[in-house]
């Protein structure tokens, strides 16, 4: 038992410890960068699961997991964003606007301290998952060609910045031992399953870069929650 309770922040620490690589790695390479997120996206998803099944979610865990998040999904996608900026820039009395991406990182540290309060958001999001926002940047920084203009990436990131923070209910993949999924979310789960296989059969076919397949997918997923929110029945 001593034992057990451990193993989901050793695996929360695995997905800071690829933050803060991914963070020194994209000095030297984008890709890799990309690479040390994803792996950090797959650490997240693995310790809430392994939490929830083995009985064993605290408070500790909660807290470590959000500072583990801020790093890995909040200032990494932010240095992401802000390194693109500035290498696209061309010159102008708009380089301030490069710094704008640093923002992801307030914001996103603002989404994690709302979603530890947040009571509605145990079994579905209330605004853009942190994970889901840096797997934005990172996919559109590594496929973005270098005739993109600069100010794409300063106004990516303020949307994505609105979105982290917004009321906009989300569904979720999560599953567990007490997790229930209703009619309405099984549905929003389908629909986003076939959307992506559709994304993944397009991007081979027009030979795009992977990272497009991530990039269309939370697209996506994005439009479909926020067409739910507008047009779903009301009770």
């Amino acid at each position: 038992m001593a034992l057990k309770k451990h193993i989901p922040n050793a695996i929360t620490s695995l997905n800071l410890l690829c933050g803060v690589i991914g963070i020194v790695l994209y000095f030297k390479n984008n890709d890799l960068a990309f690479a040390a997120m994803l792996a950090a996206v797959a650490f997240d998803f693995c310790d809430g699961l392994a939490a929830r099944l083995l009985g064993v979610i605290s408070p500790r865990g909660k807290e470590l997991d959000s500072l583990a998040d801020v790093v890995s999904f909040g200032v990494l996608p932010a240095i992401m964003m802000a390194g693109m900026a500035d290498y696209l820039y061309q010159g102008g009395p708009w380089r301030w606007l490069c710094a704008i991406p640093l923002l992801i990182a307030v914001f996103s540290a603002l989404r994690l301290s709302k979603f530890n309060l947040d009571e509605r958001q145990h079994e579905s999001f209330i605004g853009l998952p942190t994970p889901a926002s840096a797997l934005i940047c990172g996919a559109l920084c590594c496929i973005a060609p270098e005739s993109t203009p600069f100010w794409v990436f300063p106004a990516v990131a303020a949307v994505l910045c609105f979105l982290l923070v917004c009321e906009l209910p989300m569904f979720s993949f999560k599953f567990g031992k007490d997790m229930k999924a209703d009619v309405a979310t099984r549905m929003l789960r389908y629909a986003i399953i076939s959307i992506s296989i559709i994304i993944i059969v397009l991007v081979i076919l027009l030979r795009l870069p992977w990272p497009a397949i991530i990039l269309g997918v939370l697209l996506a997923y994005i439009l479909e929650n926020a067409l739910y929110c507008l047009f779903k029945p009301k009770a």
